[in-house]
């Protein structure tokens, strides 16, 4: 399998290792007909060999994404905490504002986060990334607030987002479910999301930043571009 060859090629990685950033880059690296693995995937998935992996059906020959009104919508929604819980909000908040999938945003242990006179950064990638307010005094407040603490997960829990089960962070599956029922529409939550800060910096520091391969931030800059080279063409052949 194809697929399998380049994640170890690539990754050193297997099947039951491979991530959900792994697959994503995958099918954003490729013709459509790469969404062929999500079958694989499936039965992965009914053997318990890798269950947090999942490759949705291909409906659509475009990704989908959100306006960006509708991405500072949600933005708006989640800062003003009146729709859902605060561990919730914030992981959604690190999904709209550094496009990172909810299967990595669960894995996060709270030493990313520095916080110091000089304001918060958080590490998700090679360098560590601003986070700015209110966002931060979002994160402030979840951290003296992290829930399970003083059941499953424990006081010395290293995880931002605890589980019920002792050493455990939430399941991926629980965050999503949670925002799709808000009504976020996820992949298109993190296309638009990346989609824009590829407009703001380079390609290259974006990937970095994010901890995205360089590959997948190039492809999105493609398709950023792809309107505005559109709009330049019609204007430089009007009269």
């Amino acid at each position: 399998m194809k697929f399998l060859v380049w994640l170890h090629d690539t990754y050193q990685r297997t099947a039951a290792s491979c991530t959900q950033q792994d697959v994503d880059e995958w099918l954003a690296t490729g013709p459509t007909t790469r969404s062929a693995i999500r079958t694989f995937f499936v039965v992965a998935k009914k053997s318990r060999l890798n269950a947090a992996v999942t490759v949705q059906h291909r409906s659509a020959k475009t990704s989908p994404s959100l306006s960006q009104d509708q991405r500072l919508a949600w933005i708006h929604e989640l800062l003003a905490g009146a729709s859902e819980s605060l561990p919730y909000r914030v992981a959604g908040m690190l999904l709209l504002l550094y496009a990172q999938p909810l299967v990595k945003v669960v894995t996060f242990p709270t030493s990313i986060v520095d916080d110091s006179d000089f304001g918060m950064s958080i590490a998700l990638g090679t360098h560590p990334t601003d986070v700015p307010e209110p966002f931060a005094s979002l994160i402030r407040e979840h951290l003296a607030e992290r829930p399970n603490l003083r059941t499953g997960a424990g006081p010395d829990s290293p995880w931002l987002f605890p589980s019920t089960l002792a050493g455990r962070h939430l399941h991926p599956n629980t965050v999503m479910d949670r925002l799709r029922d808000l009504g976020v529409n996820l992949l298109g939550a993190r296309n638009r999301a990346i989609g824009e800060l590829v407009l703001e910096c380079p390609p290259s520091l974006v990937a970095d930043a994010l901890g995205y391969s360089p590959q997948v931030a190039f492809l999105h800059a493609d398709k950023a571009a792809e309107p505005w080279a559109r709009y330049a063409g019609r204007a430089i052949g009007s009269p």
